[in-house]
């Protein structure tokens, strides 16, 4: 990889470091545009593919099917439950969905074995809210990504800058 790919690579990184939620690829690019990087959006989604196969980001869809990513922690691959309305995610013990990809995977002789669990609800913020707003964040954490129109883009986006 060449040096302007692999500082790219590592500003996509930073970025995705920076947030505690799901993001999808345009929504990461307004991010990092916004961040005065100079980065176009096909750097961005080949970036999230190379992350994505070396295991760097964890992947789900939103309710459009769209991909969305984000991180991967340090100890490896987890499943998380989002809330539908704000976009906030939580890990989950996902222990007993492990054994169990292992056992089918056992059971039926297929190897290299992938699976996706995605668990979707609203969160007690979502739920209490009654002015409209995004939530601000639980108390003693680090508060979600607040949303904004990104340049060139139709809907909101998370934006996680400061």
């Amino acid at each position: 990889m060449g040096g302007r790919t692999t500082r790219q690579r590592k500003a996509v990184t930073r970025a995705l470091a920076g947030c505690q939620d799901f993001m999808s690829a345009q929504e990461l690019y307004a991010l990092l545009v916004a961040g005065d990087h100079a980065i176009g959006l096909t750097t961005v989604y080949r970036a999230l593919r190379e992350l994505e196969t070396d295991g760097g980001v964890d992947v789900v869809r939103d309710e459009t099917g769209g991909r969305l990513y984000r991180l991967r922690p340090a100890d490896g691959h987890r499943h998380y439950l989002m809330c539908r309305d704000c976009g906030r995610s939580r890990p989950v013990d996902s222990e007993v969905v492990e054994e169990w990809a292992g056992r089918i995977a056992a059971a039926t002789g297929f190897t290299a074995v992938e699976h996706t669990v995605e668990l979707t609800g609203v969160c007690a913020d979502c739920l209490a809210r009654t002015d409209g707003g995004r939530p601000s964040g639980h108390e003693g954490e680090k508060p979600p990504c607040r949303w904004d129109r990104g340049p060139g883009l139709q809907g909101p986006v998370h934006s996680c800058a400061s």
